[in-house]
C-alpha cells in the first residue's frame, strides 16, 4: 500500500450538488494529487428543496453517472473511485425519499444524514440556526438528536455521516464552545440503533477542523461493538480532498478501532489501520 496506510475518502461533493461547484472530474483528479488510493462521489439528495421546502423533484440520475464516467476516464487506472450519494435529511419525509431513491443506479455507498431540526423549529437548517445563548443551543442539539435516531432506527443506508453536526456551526460559526457531553443517551440510543441495523458511521475529517464525531464518541461506539467506519473529509473543493484523513486513521487506531470501510456495490470492503 502507499504510504503504508489505504487511503480513502468517502464523504466528497461536487457540481451535482447545489452548495457545490466543482465536476467531479476536477475533484478526482485532485484525489490522485492528494496521494488517495480511493475516492467516493457522495453528492446531496434530499426529500425537499433547499429553497423552498418542497418535495423534491425526480433525482437527476444520469447527469450524476454521466459525470462519474467523464472522472473515470479522466483517471484511468490511478485511483478507485465509487459512486455514491449523500442521503440528507429523510426524516422531513421517508416515503418521498424511498420514492426518489427507487430510481436510483446501482451505487456503491449512501451517507444517510440529518442537517435540520424538526419542526418544532419550522426545519430549519442547522446552518441557520441562531440561539441566543448556551441553553437554546442545547435544546437545538437535542431536537437534532430526535430525528437522528428516527434516521438510524429506519437505516436504509450504509453509514450515518457527521454525528456532531451541530458542532460545525455552533462552534465554528456561532462562538460557541459545546460538546455532546449530557447527550450520552441519546447517542448511545443512536448507535445501537445502527449497530442492530448493520449500518456504520463516519469520521467526518471536517475538512481539517475537529472530526465529527470526536474521540469520546468515536470510543462508545467502538466499546458497543460497532465496527463498520468510514472517514470523509466533506470537501466540496478541490484543495479540501483527503484533508486530515491520515491523521484520522490514527485517531481511529488510538480509539480501538483496527480497520475500516470501504464500499463496493453497497458491501464493506475491510483495510487495516
Amino acid at each position: 500500500m502507499r504510504h503504508g496506510m489505504y487511503l480513502a475518502d468517502y464523504h466528497t461533493h461536487s457540481d451535482c450538488s447545489p452548495d457545490a461547484s466543482f465536476p467531479m472530474t476536477q475533484m478526482a483528479l485532485a484525489a490522485v494529487e492528494a496521494g488517495l488510493d480511493e475516492l467516493c462521489f457522495t453528492d446531496h439528495l434530499e426529500p425537499v428543496t433547499w429553497t423552498d421546502q418542497q418535495p423534491s423533484p425526480p433525482y437527476p440520475w444520469h447527469k450524476l453517472q454521466a459525470e462519474f464516467q467523464k472522472a473515470r476516464e479522466a483517471v484511468g487506472n490511478r485511483i478507485e473511485l465509487r459512486l455514491g450519494v449523500e442521503l440528507g435529511d429523510a426524516p422531513r419525509d421517508f416515503a418521498h425519499t424511498q420514492t426518489l431513491m427507487a430510481d436510483a443506479p446501482e451505487l456503491d455507498f449512501i451517507i444517510g444524514s440529518e442537517h435540520m431540526l424538526s419542526g418544532r423549529y419550522g426545519w430549519i437548517d442547522l446552518s441557520v440556526f441562531n440561539p441566543g445563548d448556551e441553553a437554546s443551543a442545547r435544546a437545538g442539539i437535542a431536537d437534532y438528536l430526535t430525528l437522528v435516531y428516527e434516521m438510524a432506527k429506519w437505516g436504509k443506508f450504509s453509514v450515518l455521516g457527521h454525528l456532531t453536526l451541530p458542532l460545525r456551526y455552533l462552534n465554528e460559526k456561532r462562538g460557541f464552545h459545546l460538546t455532546f457531553d449530557g447527550f450520552e443517551a441519546e447517542v448511545e440510543a443512536i448507535f445501537r440503533a445502527l449497530i442492530e441495523n448493520g449500518c456504520g458511521i463516519e469520521i467526518n475529517t471536517n475538512r481539517g477542523n475537529d472530526p465529527l464525531p470526536g474521540e469520546k464518541w468515536l470510543r462508545m461506539y467502538r466499546q458497543l461493538g460497532g465496527e463498520i467506519i468510514t472517514l470523509g473529509s466533506d470537501a466540496h473543493s478541490p484543495n479540501f480532498v483527503g484533508c486530515a484523513i491520515r491523521q484520522r486513521q490514527e485517531l481511529l487506531r488510538a480509539c480501538g478501532f483496527t480497520r475500516f470501510c470501504t464500499f463496493e456495490k453497497m458491501q464493506p470492503v475491510w483495510h487495516a489501520l
